[in-house]
C-alpha cells in the first residue's frame, strides 16, 4: 500500500526536530452542496530543522516517531518565513 502524501503549510517550528504542518482540503458537502474547508494539523520530523513558519511543504506517512509524530517532512516546496 503506498504512503499517503500531503502538502500543507508550517504553523508552528518551536518544537525541536519538529515542525506542526496545516493541511486544507475543500470538498463539497453531500446534502448542501456547499464548498467546506478542512484544516487538519499534523507534527512532521523536520530532522536538520530547516523549516520556517509559513513554508510550504510536503510530507509523508512514516511509522510512529514519538506519541503524536506520524509523519517526515520530505521536502520544502516555497520558503516564505525565510
Amino acid at each position: 500500500m503506498p504512503k499517503k502524501v500531503y502538502t500543507g503549510k508550517v504553523v508552528s517550528d518551536k518544537m525541536d526536530k519538529t515542525a506542526v504542518v496545516a493541511v486544507t482540503r475543500t470538498y463539497q458537502h453531500p446534502l448542501y452542496r456547499k464548498t467546506v474547508k478542512k484544516i487538519a494539523k499534523f507534527k512532521a520530523h523536520d530532522e536538520e530543522n530547516k523549516c520556517k513558519v509559513g513554508d510550504t511543504v510536503q510530507i509523508i506517512e512514516s511509522r510512529p516517531l514519538s506519541k503524536e509524530k506520524r509523519w517526515q517532512i520530505i521536502k520544502i516546496i516555497e520558503g516564505e518565513g525565510r
